[in-house]
């Protein structure tokens, strides 16, 4: 520092006082950048940890469905497919599994609630509503499906173009079948095709409906939850469901008698519909989608044939436990009761052919799927 010395004071340079005020300023200027830097590396940390834990779980999705918490459908199907999802997603995707109908509304309502995104996953039986999905109709037509739940299951996989028309407003995940209809009566042992007529039985679909007026009983349409009580009360003479449905329902503990026909053979097929609302699905980045793609259709049908396959033999070893009749029609009672649903499918191809879709190519296309899935 420059300084000139006096006998009274020293005095200092105005250069100096110029210079130290420039350091003080400096200081606060660097101090003043520091706490910048700081700011922005903070809000660069924050960022970061914040959009990795918004990505970390960044869809949930609802899960809807018709049937108990304890069906198969919940425990077979949907509650593995959700946990391996989650899985693979990394916990990206969430789902919430509504049994019973308990985000509201009725079984026929569920696809509309898909549809429009009210659930974005639903899990219902095509059938509940009528004309809705003529095409998807063939597979559960008496004489299609012959009794193996996989062989239609990957017949159907094969024939997805073919009935692409009726599922453009939804994302199929999956659409399948059970083993098929048993027929299960309350007090009356079905022994030939004659003792079944002026019967009330309880049909799935208007299908169903049609082949048990083949038969000269009269049917009932009613969602299966509705089934037991209806069944108590009389109210109904019997029903056409699969054992895989009438364990859950406890069916097998009120009606005394079951049956099939000849060989094994059962009286049609209810086909379900797992099914993603589109918005829900188009809204998944690609990775995510791919996985979701990964486990739907072919990936899981043939799975899921088997899993339902392997739960009819438990059903039927219940009731007989329990002391319920389980029969086989005879060959003879078998072709009446074949003869009458021939009817039924011929009845079908004309009513869809008036709406211009090929019946009689789709149930030619279907039967030699399914008989090249059987070998």
């Amino acid at each position: 520092m420059v300084e000139w010395q006096s006998s009274r004071r020293t005095l200092r340079h105005p250069a100096a006082s110029i210079i130290g005020s420039y350091l003080k300023f400096f200081k606060k200027i660097m101090l003043l950048r520091r706490l910048i830097l700081w700011a922005a590396s903070a809000s660069v940390v924050f960022f970061v940890v914040t959009t990795t834990g918004a990505f970390a779980q960044d869809f949930t999705f609802t899960i809807h469905h018709f049937l108990s918490p304890k069906a198969p459908a919940q425990k077979v199907l949907i509650e593995p497919w959700a946990k391996k999802i989650e899985a693979e997603s990394g916990g990206r995707i969430k789902f919430e599994i509504f049994p019973s109908m308990s985000m509201g509304g009725k079984p026929p309502e569920l696809y509309k609630q898909v549809r429009d995104g009210v659930a974005d996953i639903v899990w219902t039986v095509p059938g509940y509503t009528p004309g809705v999905f003529p095409r998807v109709e063939v597979f559960e037509l008496p004489g299609v499906h012959n009794g193996d739940a996989k062989a239609t299951n990957l017949a159907i996989q094969d024939m997805m173009e073919d009935i692409a028309t009726d599922l453009k407003n939804i994302k199929p995940l999956l659409i399948h079948v059970h083993a098929g209809n048993a027929l299960h009566t309350v007090s009356k042992e079905i022994q030939s095709f004659e003792d079944v007529k002026g019967l009330k039985l309880r049909s799935p679909s208007r299908t169903g409906a049609w082949m048990v007026e083949s038969w000269g009983a009269e049917p009932v349409g009613m969602p299966v939850p509705a089934l037991p009580q209806a069944l108590s009360k009389k109210a109904i003479d019997g029903a056409l469901i699969p054992f895989e449905v009438a364990i859950p329902l406890k069916v097998i503990e009120l009606a005394n008698f079951s049956v099939e026909m000849d060989g094994g053979e059962r009286f049609g097929t209810a086909t379900f519909m797992f099914a993603m609302n589109q918005n829900s699905f188009d809204s998944l980045p690609d990775d995510l989608k791919k996985i979701i793609e990964d486990n739907s259709g072919a990936a899981i049908a043939s799975e899921i044939g088997d899993a339902w396959n392997n739960i009819e033999p438990l059903g039927m070893k219940l009731a007989t436990d329990k002391g319920k009749s389980v029969t086989q029609l005879s060959s003879a009672e078998s072709t009446k009761f074949s003869a009458a649903n021939d009817k039924v499918v011929e009845r079908w191809i004309d009513e869809v052919s008036g709406k211009g879709i090929d019946g009689e190519g789709l149930v030619k296309k279907a039967k030699k799927a399914i008989a090249e899935h059987s070998k």
